[in-house]
């Protein structure tokens, strides 16, 4: 397999079929032992995400409790 002028490879059937890399599916190079190992950044991504929620949790906290709350977004219809 050769690597194209614009550094394109492509990952062989059978290997993207075990790891589920389909179209479109971001993945991760790092560096290893005598090569490059590819990863799905599919993970990362859902750790990444996760740990932002986990520091937004409570920090659009108004001081408003759930009444005053649900009184200021009902409309008087």
């Amino acid at each position: 397999m050769k690597l194209t002028s614009k550094g394109q490879v492509t990952i062989p059937l059978t290997l993207r079929k075990r790891y589920g890399l389909n179209a479109r599916t971001e993945v991760t190079f790092e560096a290893a032992l005598g090569g490059v190992l590819i990863k799905s950044a599919g993970h990362d991504r859902a750790q990444r995400l996760k740990l932002a929620l986990r520091r937004a949790r409570g920090s659009a906290n108004s001081g408003l409790g759930t009444d005053e709350i649900m009184r200021m977004t009902r409309r008087d219809d």
